[in-house]
């Protein structure tokens, strides 16, 4: 990992899967490698971003129409491309991401129902159909996702209620599932698959078995 070329990695899966713990794993073995790393997230990476989470994340937003969502998320997400993750990237930094376009394929595609080429369309225009060099996913059946996630939000800011992804049915987040591990067959030279049912420390070094080999050819390039 010698190469001082910026590039983009980012955590992908279902509610509760453990993407944010992972990140922050991954970037902290990363630095300690000799690599200066960022550490961002979707939505919520700028300040307009985190002002489009509020919106997007609160469940009283339930009727939210999936266009609306959509749009939302891809304002979020060119914010953050501009403003974040092509800077660091232009000084050579890995930027590692919790989420990005796969996210609203998965949701906003697979699950609320949205063509794929009205996202195509948004992504041509926001982002220029910017990818990252590596995508993780972290794969986790349904309810057991659900189970942490609302774990997680009692024991936080959201202890009174859920957020408004977390509220859905269990149907809505197979669906973000199914759609994920499609992707995944699609594009396997960038998906990282690995399975989130152990504990953390188990699934960081999962993940790091997995991606260090394409990290390390990724360096000699």
């Amino acid at each position: 990992m010698a190469s001082r070329l910026g590039y983009l990695i980012s955590f992908e899966g279902i509610e509760g899967c453990g993407k944010s713990t992972q990140a922050k794993l991954l970037a902290k073995r990363l630095e300690s490698s000799g690599r200066s790393c960022l550490l961002t997230r979707e939505p919520g990476g700028t300040q307009i971003g985190r002002e489009i989470r509020k919106v997007l994340l609160h469940p009283a937003h339930h009727r939210m129409v999936p266009e609306v969502e959509l749009a939302l998320y891809f304002a979020d997400r060119t914010q953050h491309l501009e403003e974040v993750i092509r800077p660091a990237l232009g000084e050579g930094r890995i930027v590692i991401t919790d989420r990005f376009t796969d996210s609203s394929i998965a949701y906003q595609g697979y699950a609320r129902g949205l063509s794929r080429r009205l996202i195509r369309s948004f992504d041509r225009l926001m982002t220029g159909e910017f990818r990252p060099r590596f995508t993780v996913l972290l794969d986790l059946p349904p309810e057991h996702g659900l189970r942490r996630a609302r774990v997680r939000n009692r024991r936080t800011r959201q202890s009174r209620t859920q957020g408004r992804f977390e509220l859905e049915r269990l149907e809505f987040h197979r669906k973000v599932r199914k759609g994920y591990l499609q992707l995944a067959r699609q594009e396997k030279r960038r998906f990282v698959v690995v399975p989130a049912t152990g504990n953390r420390l188990q699934i960081h070094e999962d993940i790091w078995k997995r991606l260090a080999p394409r990290l390390s050819r990724l360096g000699r390039s």
